[in-house]
């Protein structure tokens, strides 16, 4: 709701603060008073194009400045949020416009520096302008499909085709990216297969580098240790039975001493005997040192492959590791891993084959969805038609029609709203093809068409805008001027509207009333507005009814005007 409006410097106007209060509020003067004055500077608060010649001669600059007090939950909250500028649902909302005499604009929200762009959003969700020469809002066609909506109740409708569209959006999004990495995807499993079929022939094992080398170590070593006992062992071949054959020498030289007469205890036997003794220490120490070696040479167990073997082995996982850039005892790891990634591109193809199936089914519960919010919505327009045709023939269209019309959308031009361009359309005349509102109705059918609708939709949907009709009542009188003061105080009821009219019967149907006139010379005009007490209203209504002269039949037709 509007609660204040202060006017600096703006035409006519040098400066001028109004409270607005709820209900329906009259303006009402003489032709060229000033009335436009006080919607156009409404319009510069809340966005409206600025025009040099809004400021008043001779000043720097002209301001307008309105106040709004939205419910905490109005969607002007969430807009405010989206474009960073500070408030607390619930507070007074201050849009503000300063318009230079050299044509610059600067834009204020709740004192906050804005772009006009956003106030112009903004006061878009707060004022509804319905005249001879402009409509903004109610009769602009973006805005027909959530008003049939709203007149409809679909909110849940509405609600469950947004999110099923998100879904299928979302669906389809996954749906492309897997289709665009299918190749990559086949590209990259062909590679990890074939590098994970060499690691499985080679199936390396942890700490089996160093094993390797060790056993390398040692097998090399064991082929030269084998070597130098075999020489040892040809060395020693054939010492023994050289032994053997010395000691039987000495045994028979020791006889025949004897035979000779030597004694048994003479120096030559004794030095013979201590001989053939050290030859028989001699022949089992060789004989034992000669088992040793062959012992030893057992032992060793050495085969010649056995380190040609150890070697290939240990040069193949090292070349394997080159090729992956790792440590040889990286391969095990390496391996699992390649396994496991090679195991998830395999799933490719029935990660695709699920991102199809589930784009294919959101797709469908949008249709779905979709196809039970046109049925409601097309239910809706016919209600909302014959609801809008009954409002004409007391606005004096009598001999106009009104509908609804839906066009169905294919899915690939649906959106969150469901698969409905949706358009008010009017025919002015019998037999008169159908046409935009906007484009069929002339400047009074227009404001009336706006009139009738809003008060079909009345008591529908969101927190009403403020309304402001201008002149809707141009061009018609009597009952259907009186219809059109109902009507206006009826909506009035719902929200809050303004009008400027020049009928009698409008003005008295309103809970408040302002008089705008001009005063000065012709060197200085000024336009000022005057906020009617119950007897100043009577007067200003009985003037509307008479004219210039003013008299006391026409005061009593306004008092029971305002009493009706």
């Amino acid at each position: 709701m509007l609660t204040g409006l202060w006017i600096r410097d703006v035409v006519l106007i040098e400066s001028l603060d109004l409270a607005v209060g709820p209900g329906l509020t009259a303006l009402t003067g003489e032709t060229g008073a000033g009335k436009s004055i006080l919607l156009d500077s409404l319009g510069l608060a809340t966005g409206a194009r600025a025009e040099v010649g809004l400021v008043r001669r001779g000043a720097a600059q002209a301001s307008a400045t309105a106040s709004f007090s939205p419910s905490p939950d109005h969607l002007v909250w969430r807009l405010l949020e989206a474009r960073g500028l500070s408030a607390a649902p619930g507070e007074d909302l201050i849009l503000r416009r300063v318009l230079s005499a050299d044509g610059r604009s600067r834009a204020f929200v709740n004192d906050q520096p804005s772009s006009v762009g956003a106030l112009r959003e903004i006061g878009a969700l707060l004022v509804e302008i319905h005249g001879q020469h402009e409509t903004v809002g109610l009769l602009d066609a973006r805005t027909h499909r959530d008003l049939l909506d709203a007149y409809g109740d679909h909110g849940p409708l509405v609600r469950a085709a947004a999110e099923t569209w998100r879904t299928w959006r979302e669906a389809d999004a996954g749906l492309e990216a897997q289709s665009r990495d299918a190749a990559a995807i086949a590209s990259e499993a062909e590679e990890a297969g074939r590098i994970l079929a060499e690691l499985d022939q080679l199936a390396p094992q942890a700490g089996e580098e160093a094993a390797l080398a060790e056993t390398r170590a040692i097998l090399s070593a064991a082929e030269k240790a084998l070597a130098d006992i075999t020489q040892a062992a040809e060395a020693i071949e054939g010492l023994p039975s050289r032994l053997a054959s010395a000691i039987r020498a000495l045994g028979q030289a020791r006889s025949r001493a004897l035979q000779a007469g030597a004694g048994a205890d003479g120096p030559a036997i004794r030095q013979l005997e201590k001989a053939e003794a050290a030859l028989d220490a001699v022949f089992s120490g060789l004989q034992e040192a000669e088992a040793s070696v062959e012992g030893a040479a057992v032992a060793f167990d050495f085969r010649p492959d056995d380190l040609e073997k150890a070697e290939e082995r240990l040069f193949a996982l090292r070349a394997a590791a080159r090729r992956l850039g790792c440590a040889v005892e990286e391969l095990p790891v390496r391996r699992q891993a390649l396994a496991d990634r090679l195991a998830r591109l395999e799933s490719g193809e029935a990660d695709l084959v699920a991102a199809r199936r589930a784009a294919a089914e959101a797709e469908a519960q949008f249709i779905e969805t979709a196809a039970s919010l046109s049925a409601a919505r097309a239910a809706a327009a016919v209600a909302l038609s014959l609801a809008v045709e009954a409002e004409l023939p007391p606005l004096k269209l009598e001999r106009a029609r009104f509908r609804v019309t839906l066009e169905a959308l294919a899915p690939d031009r649906a959106g969150p709203g469901g698969c409905d361009r949706v358009l008010f359309e009017v025919a002015t005349n019998p037999g008169a093809p159908f046409g935009d509102l906007t484009t069929v109705a002339s400047g009074g059918e227009l404001a009336r068409f706006a009139l009738a609708l809003k008060a079909s939709l009345a008591g529908r949907g969101a927190e009403p805008p403020l309304m402001i009709f201008d002149e809707v009542d141009q061009g018609v009188g009597g009952a259907v001027a009186d219809a059109v003061g109902l009507r206006l105080r009826r909506l009035a009821r719902e929200g809050q509207v303004l009008v400027v009219t020049h009928s009698p019967q409008v003005a008295a149907r309103a809970d408040a009333h302002w008089r705008i006139a001009k005063a000065g010379d012709d060197e200085v005009l000024r336009t000022r507005v005057e906020v009617l007490e119950p007897a100043a209203r009577e007067e200003e209504i009985a003037r509307m009814l008479a004219g210039a002269q003013v008299t006391d039949e026409a005061r009593a037709a306004a008092r029971a005007l305002m009493h009706a």
